[in-house]
Formats: C-alpha cells, sequence, structure tokens
C-alpha cells in the first residue's frame, strides 16, 4: 500500500508542499481545503507534473477534512498569512479556530499520522495540535529550525560567494523575532563561520534570519513566503518517512530540557522514522541560554493567552 501524505490548506505553502511530495515521489497526496473547487482544481494540475518526475503517486483534491483518514503524515499549512505590520502574535486567535478542528478531524481519521505543523505563529499552534490532537509527543513538530537555519545557510552563501550547501546553520527558539541564531555552532565546509567573516557581519546576518520572514512579507505586499516553508515542511516529511536520522532544528515539545517544560520551541532533534527520536541538549553561552529563555518566555505567553478553555 503506498504512504500518503495529506495537506492540510491548499494555499501557496500547501500546495507548494504537494508538489514537492510528488517531485520527490514519497506518497499519494490529499490536498485538503474549504475552497470548493481549489483543492481539486490545484491537485488536477499537479497530477498532470506527475509524468514529468516519473513517479506514479496519486495527487487528490477535497473539502472535507475526513478526507485525511489513514494518512501517514499531514502537513498542517492552513492559516491567514502575515501582512505587512503584522506580528506572528497577531494571528493567533484567527488561526487558532483553523487548527482546533484540523486536529480533531486528524485524530478521528488518522490516528497514528505524524504530523509537521506550518502553520502560523508556528509554535504556539504546534502546540495546540498537540494538545488538541492528543498524539504524543514525539508526532507533532512545528517547522521552524531548518527554515530559520535555511535562511541563515542562504544568507551565508550570499555574504561569502559559496554554495550554502556548504554551510551548515543553528538556529534555536521561536519561531518569531526573538529566534537565537547561533554562530557558534555555524560552519562553512568545516570551517567556523567566525573565521571567514567579521563579526559585525554575523550579526547583520543574524539580524537578516531573525527578519527573514517579515522582508519577504514587505516585498510581496500581500502574502508571505512559501517556497522555503513548503520545501522545509517536506524536508522533514521525508526524514520521518524514510526514516533517515537527521539532526536538525525543530520545534518540539521540551519537557525540562533548556530549562523548559510544556511548550514547543525550536531545537536540535534527531529526525527519523519515530518523529522525535531524540532531543540534543548543547552546551549555551549565558548570552545564549539568556536569548533562548526570552524566546521561550514569548512563546509561553501566547501559550497561555490560548490556552483559556483548552482541556
Amino acid at each position: 500500500m503506498n504512504r500518503k501524505v495529506a495537506v492540510i490548506g491548499a494555499g501557496n505553502v500547501g500546495a507548494s508542499a504537494a508538489l514537492y511530495v510528488a517531485e520527490r515521489g514519497l506518497a499519494d497526496v490529499t490536498l485538503v481545503d474549504i475552497v470548493e473547487g481549489m483543492p481539486q482544481g490545484k491537485a488536477l494540475d499537479l497530477t498532470q507534473t506527475t509524468p514529468l518526475w516519473h513517479q506514479g503517486g496519486r495527487i487528490e483534491g477535497a473539502n472535507d477534512l475526513a478526507a485525511v483518514r489513514g494518512a501517514d503524515l499531514v502537513i498542517m499549512t492552513a492559516g491567514f498569512p502575515r501582512k505587512p505590520g503584522m506580528s506572528r502574535s497577531d494571528l493567533l486567535k484567527a488561526n487558532a479556530d483553523i487548527v482546533r478542528p484540523a486536529a480533531e478531524a486528524v485524530r478521528q481519521h488518522a490516528p497514528n499520522a505524524y504530523v509537521v505543523v506550518v502553520t502560523n505563529p508556528l509554535d504556539v499552534m504546534a502546540w495546540l495540535f498537540w494538545k488538541v490532537s492528543g498524539f504524543p509527543k514525539n508526532r507533532v513538530l512545528g517547522m521552524a529550525g531548518i527554515l530559520d537555519a535555511a535562511r541563515m545557510r542562504a544568507f551565508i552563501g550570499m555574504e561569502l560567494g559559496v554554495s550554502p550547501a556548504d554551510v551548515d546553520a543553528m538556529v534555536l527558539g521561536g519561531h518569531g523575532d526573538s529566534m537565537v541564531p547561533l554562530p557558534r555552532y555555524t560552519t562553512v565546509g568545516g570551517i567556523p563561520v567566525a573565521e571567514l567573516l567579521p563579526a559585525e557581519r554575523i550579526a547583520a546576518i543574524n539580524e537578516r534570519t531573525r527578519n527573514g520572514g517579515a522582508e519577504i512579507v514587505k516585498l510581496l505586499k500581500t502574502g508571505s513566503a512559501y517556497y522555503a516553508p513548503a520545501m522545509c515542511s517536506v524536508d522533514m516529511a521525508e526524514a520521518i518517512l524514510t526514516d533517515t536520522k537527521r539532526l536538525v532544528p525543530c520545534s518540539v515539545h521540551l519537557d525540562g530540557q533548556y530549562g523548559m517544560k510544556d511548550l514547543f520551541i525550536g531545537v536540535p532533534i534527531v529526525l527519523g522514522g519515530r518523529g522525535v527520536e531524540r532531543i540534543v541538549e548543547l552546551k549555551l553561552s549565558a548570552e545564549e541560554t539568556a536569548a533562548l529563555q526570552k524566546s521561550g518566555k514569548d512563546v509561553a505567553d501566547m501559550i497561555a493567552e490560548l490556552s483559556v478553555g483548552v482541556s
């Protein structure tokens, strides 16, 4: 039997994620969206790309959340995008109303699925999906650290004129303005980035990484990033479906690690066939620890605001 990936939300992120799943031949794909005809139309368009990938996976569209039935993995993208001047926290309650019924549907129709949450504010929506679904904490993850690290890798590659593929970066914390890029754990071809760039350029890249999403929102004017978020969510899906044991930063449930409990935040993990296989605790400096604790408090404050009425 073919594996099945259900993508909830057939907007730019969801449709792009479906394309990347098809391109990699990872699974059959079901696109689910409330807009009548839209997921079906995009699924048909995507189906017409499959001969070019030489892959045989099916792509279908549906308007009913019950269509996630039997999914091995769910990518949750549905939600309102950020607009210029809007923070991720502004999206909190509106997108919570979208995530709750989705989590309930996945709990009912795909009780064994792994879940990658992309909806913003990401760490809080991952927490909400986990809370409502009742799934084990290893099976619900937020797509954040991989995207933030990819942005940092791209910026360093641009700065140095080298392939970003040779850059390894680590970004911890919440997926927002208080994220914590870690130049100490960032290398280019194995060489510490501090050996290749002066401190002021590294600081500028850190700041651009923190504002990576907002920079795109400002340029697009009517939407937010989608190619990179979609690709990063599928990268996570592939690691789970193919059990590749990637060591990557993701937003996951902490239970005392890094001195935090009962929240989702970006930390390094081993990602494989059992989802979150283990959390890796890095040795952080006092300054890095303080920045991560501040980021965790920002996430915890939003969870506290949202958690009223969530059992």
